[in-house]
């Protein structure tokens, strides 16, 4: 009997990545990326495991027990660490529970992969915040002579200024910035949420250099991205 495409897999994926992670989860550019990366190394382990090609892989082939060599392979073959692979079973974690929503009836097989617990790391003492003395240490050690240099030293100083994260900051575009007092950005968060964050006098001034040398071949210089 010839198979019919797509499979319920292939569906279920669609939704996962074009409905419910961006649009009912809010999930961020970054976590999508994460997430495409662990599901498109399991469907490859999983082809070459059960020896067919991944269109024809269905949904009774997404198992805790597959799952369970899945994260094996991870760390014995592909070399990975206990953060990489904790970072794959997020994700995978996350397909499951949207299955569990999409396909009740298989409901127990699901849960079995949510029971596959994370791997306990070495214990990091984490950094709370940084002195003054070792921020100036950090910003000291950029090259401020050179276009990369510069932009750089903007980028990191605006991250201390503000504490966002990192994909918040790439996200920022030159009409998010206030360059006239009181200078602020607007920063936009998980779940497409937007926040007013005051920025210091010497850090607009940074970033309004920035803009300004690349000024010149911006042809469209409010929707430019920031760096």
């Amino acid at each position: 009997m010839k198979r019919r495409f797509p499979t319920g897999l292939a569906r279920a994926l669609q939704r996962f990545f074009q409905e419910y992670l961006p649009v009912q989860r809010g999930m961020s550019l970054h976590t999508l990326r994460s997430y495409r990366d662990a599901l498109l190394l399991l469907l490859r382990y999983t082809a070459q495991d059960t020896r067919r090609r991944i269109e024809a892989l269905e949904l009774d082939d997404f198992t805790a027990e597959r799952v369970t060599r899945f994260l094996r392979h991870l760390e014995t073959q592909r070399q990975n660490g206990i953060a990489t692979r904790n970072a794959r079973l997020a994700g995978l974690h996350t397909f499951a529970r949207f299955l569990i929503a999409s396909c009740p009836e298989r409901t127990v097989n699901y849960q079995r992969v949510l029971s596959i617990p994370f791997k306990r790391g070495a214990q990091r003492v984490p950094i709370d915040y940084l002195e003054l003395n070792e921020v100036e240490a950090l910003l000291g050690n950029i090259n401020q002579k050179t276009p990369a240099g510069q932009r750089d030293y903007a980028l990191f100083a605006l991250m201390f200024n503000t504490g966002a994260r990192v994909q918040e900051i790439l996200n920022l575009k030159v009409r998010d910035v206030r360059f006239d007092p009181p200078n602020q950005v607007r920063l936009r968060g998980k779940g497409n949420k937007m926040r007013i964050c005051p920025i210091w006098s010497r850090t607009a001034k940074l970033l309004q250099q920035l803009v300004a040398r690349a000024s010149s071949s911006t042809e469209d210089l409010p929707d430019a991205y920031l760096f």
